[in-house]
């Protein structure tokens, strides 16, 4: 059955079309051959016994009607109806004659009915020369010779061509018989050969039908199902590998080929959906189209996740550094409001003692000692007034020098969220494209659109955190151009 499954399709229908044209040309054939053997015995039947029964009747018959018509001319002294039945008994002779000579050449080969016809051919003409002395008898007017001439031995002459021609149609009655029994059996053994072949022609038929369902329709089912079954979206199948050399056996390997091909890009898929990158898709061909645009896929998701990885790294350092900065601002703007209370305080002794100098200066006139004593307590204290403002002035000169760097490094933490607003537009634009390349894939493209989503949503949170740093980091700006500002 193997070397059958292996032949190629167009040679399986060649070969059953074959047989069932063999096969039919031996049914038309036994068909033929019954039709043509009943032909013959029908033919045999009709021109060898019937024609043959039907000659000899005639030829009793006519000799019958000869014998009747010599009574008749014994029986009239009419000239002319005399000559006209000596006439008709003459044709009527020719006509026996002829149908003796047809009976002759018909039954060559049958010895018996030969031997009984030429003792008919024999008698008759013996009773053909009897019959022309009766004829000239009565055309002399000896009508009671004539009639003793008819008795005695011409009427043994006459029972004895009776008597022949009995037999012999007898004897072709029976060959009828015969030949006709010949012919229904031969007719019952045709019919029964005809329904015999014509069985086993519908076995066969079937069986070559049966066979070429099994080789060629059963797979094509078995096919044609799990295809329904993959445009369905259905994966979990276990398609029956075939060792098979024909088309259909190279069918059902590529298709098995092409599923397992299906089956490998829907677990990638899958694996992408889950966030693992680390599988490799190799393509079939560089005609591959969904092969190649899933390991491009693949590709651009690494590229773009490690883009992100960076990013966020790089946006890590940048609020490690803005956290730096703001804790070094706020250590400065404590020591700036440290120092603003000691001038105040510096100031607010300044204000005291001017009060007491003034004071003392109204009283100079009335306590001149105490003058000087004051005096150089106002030196005193003008001479601290000037070191603690020399303090105050370095302080303050560290504030603007602090708030110079922070502001320089403010510009830096703006590039670095620049760079990293333009990574996130940019992620975006790559979710974007995968999210266009996913759709254009259809069912097998549904992973790949969860993945562009998830790099959407985080492209957008870090443009958000960005945001947001950015705003932090022009309130601090503003911050410490109002500080510079109030110091100067």
């Amino acid at each position: 059955m193997q070397w059958f499954l292996n032949l190629s399709t167009r040679l399986k229908i060649v070969c059953c079309f074959s047989l069932m044209f063999v096969l039919i040309i031996i049914v038309i054939g036994t068909a033929y051959l019954g039709i043509t053997a009943i032909t013959q015995s029908q033919h045999e039947l009709f021109h060898d016994n019937f024609m043959a029964s039907l000659c000899t009747v005639e030829v009793r018959s006519a000799q019958n009607r000869a014998r009747a018509q010599l009574l008749e001319m014994m029986m009239t002294s009419d000239r002319t109806k005399l000559q006209e039945l000596e006439r008709d008994i003459r044709e009527r002779a020719e006509d026996i004659d002829q149908k003796l000579k047809e009976l002759a050449d018909g039954h060559k080969n049958d010895q018996g009915f030969k031997a009984d016809l030429q003792e008919l051919v024999s008698v008759r003409n013996a009773y053909h020369k009897t019959r022309e002395e009766q004829i000239g008898q009565i055309l002399e007017g000896k009508v009671e010779a004539a009639s003793q001439i008819g008795l005695g031995q011409q009427e043994e002459r006459y029972n004895k061509i009776r008597d022949i021609t009995i037999k012999l149609e007898q004897q072709e009655v029976e060959q009828a018989k015969q030949l006709l029994a010949q012919s229904e059996q031969r007719a019952r053994k045709s019919l029964f050969i005809f329904f015999l072949v014509g069985a086993v022609a519908i076995f066969i038929s079937t069986a070559m039908t049966l066979i070429m369902n099994k080789a060629i329709a059963k797979p094509l089912m078995e096919i044609s199902g799990t295809a329904e079954r993959i445009a369905a979206g259905e994966l979990d199948f276990n398609l029956s590998s075939s060792t098979r050399g024909d088309e259909v056996g190279l069918l059902i390997q590529m298709f098995r080929r092409m599923a397992e091909n299906i089956k490998g890009y829907a677990m990638m898929t899958r694996k992408i959906a889950a966030g693992d990158l680390s599988g490799t898709v190799t393509p079939q061909s560089e005609k591959d189209v969904m092969g190649n645009a899933l390991a491009a896929m693949v590709v651009s998701l690494r590229k773009l996740t490690s883009e992100i990885v960076a990013g966020v790294n790089v946006l890590a350092a940048s609020s490690s550094e803005i956290m730096a900065s703001t804790n070094q601002v706020a250590t400065g703007a404590t020591e700036t409001a440290a120092a603003v209370s000691e001038t105040t305080s510096t100031v607010e002794e300044v204000k005291q003692t001017s009060q007491v100098a003034s004071t003392k200066a109204r009283d100079v006139a009335e306590v001149a000692q105490k003058a000087v004593q004051v005096a150089q307590a106002g030196r005193r204290a003008v001479e601290e007034s000037i070191a603690g403002m020399g303090r105050i002035q370095g302080q303050v000169a560290v504030i603007a020098d602090s708030i110079v760097r922070l502001s320089e490094q403010s510009q830096t933490i703006g590039e670095i969220i620049a760079t990293v607003n333009d990574l996130a537009e940019q992620s975006n634009l790559l979710a974007v494209n995968a999210a266009i390349e996913a759709a254009k894939a259809g069912e097998q493209g549904k992973g790949f659109g969860v993945v562009a989503q998830e790099v959407k949503s985080l492209a957008e949170q870090s443009k958000e955190a960005t945001s947001q740093v950015r705003a932090i980091l022009n309130d601090i700006q503003k911050a410490t151009n109002a500080a510079v500002l109030a110091f100067w």
